[in-house]
């Protein structure tokens, strides 16, 4: 049984949806729906590896209804077959769940979409900025942070390149 199969008779007919361009496989799944998909890709039709999580920010796509993203990259390490499962968010509610307890590598990746994006895993055990120091406020990858900044960094010390 292939994993859209299994899926379907798990979750529901309209529970997903797929779609694929050559060996690029999607599926999007609803964020409360989330956790509990990318489990049964685990354990019932073999994908053991997570190999990314990313996200994206839909701001200024014409079409795009919904404002964010987030990617989760997986692998079957037997088959080689690759997965991508993504889910859309938007403002006020970012909430996805942590996959840490399925994917330990998930720690860094998802501290790392928190960080540059904003999107909060619950029950990540330790969700903290990885990237920029805990008193930055803002989220930089996001479509709407200007480029210049908003004048956090005027608080961080200057470091030459002799001090580095």
């Amino acid at each position: 049984m292939n994993h859209e199969e299994l899926l379907k008779q798990r979750f529901g007919e309209g529970s997903f949806t797929t779609s694929g361009f050559r060996d690029n496989r999607r599926i999007v799944v609803a964020a409360d729906k989330l956790f509990d998909v990318l489990k049964c890709l685990k354990e019932d039709a073999g994908y053991d590896m997570l190999a990314d999580i990313t996200a994206v920010d839909y701001l200024k796509y014409p079409d795009a209804r919904d404002r964010f993203g987030v990617i989760h990259a997986l692998l079957n390490t037997t088959t080689g077959e690759r997965l991508y499962v993504k889910t859309f968010l938007n403002e006020p509610d970012l909430d996805v769940p942590s996959v840490f307890s399925l994917w330990k590598g998930a720690d860094w990746m998802e501290r790392e979409v928190y960080d540059l994006y904003g999107i909060v895993f619950t029950g990540h055990p330790d969700l903290r900025r990885i990237l920029l120091p805990e008193e930055f406020t803002a989220h930089p990858m996001r479509k709407d942070y200007p480029l210049r900044g908003r004048g956090e960094r005027h608080n961080f010390p200057v470091i030459t390149r002799a001090e580095s």
